[in-house]
């Protein structure tokens, strides 16, 4: 692929506004490969007492450089959209450093790409986390109508947006969930970008786990897997969550995501959590561990 990467910036980056507003950067490709960058930044910290990285924000650069990889794939231009995406945290992400991720399309159906990307730091064959995604290659249909007269399905359960919110964690805010403007709520056009919609899944699944918690332990990724079922439009997203195993030492926690409805989710997912000493000098921090 000879187009020049400063062109491709413009076409792929600054044509989606969350990537161009995070400043990612396309910084290589090749046939069947996408390799990007993202720049560090002080919003992007999920854990500000260990000073260690959202997993959220690895996940947005992962989704953004598989997608590369797959048009960087594809013969003839068609429009792709995620089906899933699976991430493995290997090692705790620190901040002052750019996170760096390089994604190869190993493999393009006629319906279906498959990719394999890691993310790294410092050290390329030090990677912070390896992530498996695939991708439906859609066709132009036009876009599905709504039911007539917008009336719920039949057995489909009455949600209405509550009226208020409330700051999440207010008394200790997270800058990566005060970037992404999550609150908690009462209740228990363009697409959206895939990597957004896994970073609000997995952060309402690390705040729904903390407070199951009570203080006693912290949670940590160790993976977390999202399968999209429907497009995310530019609407208020709200997310349901549930704690299916709690276990000593590690937790498995289930996201339903959705904006309209709960009955018509655009996303689930799933994801482990260790959990560690509340705080960093009982836990012995090694920053090489997840």
């Amino acid at each position: 692929m000879n187009m020049n990467l400063e062109n491709l910036n413009r076409k792929y980056v600054a044509r989606t506004p969350h990537m161009l507003e995070i400043g990612a950067r396309v910084t290589a490709v090749e046939p069947a490969r996408g390799s990007m960058s993202l720049p560090a930044k002080p919003e992007w910290q999920g854990d500000p007492v260990r000073g260690l990285l959202h997993p959220g924000v690895l996940t947005v650069l992962a989704d953004s450089a598989c997608g590369l990889a797959v048009g960087a794939a594809l013969i003839e231009r068609a429009p792709y959209a995620t089906l899933d995406l699976r991430m493995d945290y290997l090692r705790a992400a620190g901040p002052g450093q750019d996170l760096q991720c390089d994604a190869h399309c190993y493999r393009v159906t006629r319906n279906v790409a498959f990719v394999r990307a890691e993310v790294w730091q410092a050290d390329r064959d030090q990677p912070i986390a390896t992530a498996q995604a695939s991708f439906m290659l859609l066709t132009l249909a036009g876009a599905r109508k709504p039911p007539a007269g917008g009336a719920p399905a039949q057995g489909a359960s009455l949600w209405a947006v509550p009226a208020t919110s409330d700051p999440v964690l207010a008394g200790g805010p997270i800058p990566y969930v005060e970037y992404l403007g999550i609150r908690s709520s009462s209740w228990g056009g363009q697409p959206l970008h895939g990597g957004v919609i896994a970073g609000f899944c997995e952060t309402a699944a690390l705040l729904h786990l903390i407070g199951s918690l009570g203080g006693e332990k912290f949670p940590k990724s160790i993976d977390f897997s999202v399968d999209y079922l429907r497009s995310g439009r530019p609407e208020e997203c709200f997310a349901a969550c549930e704690v299916v195993r709690l276990g000593s030492r590690v937790a498995l926690v289930q996201v339903r995501c959705w904006q309209s409805s709960p009955d018509n989710p655009i996303a689930v997912a799933r994801g482990h959590f260790l959990l560690t000493a509340a705080e960093p000098d009982a836990a012995g921090l090694d920053p090489a561990s997840p």
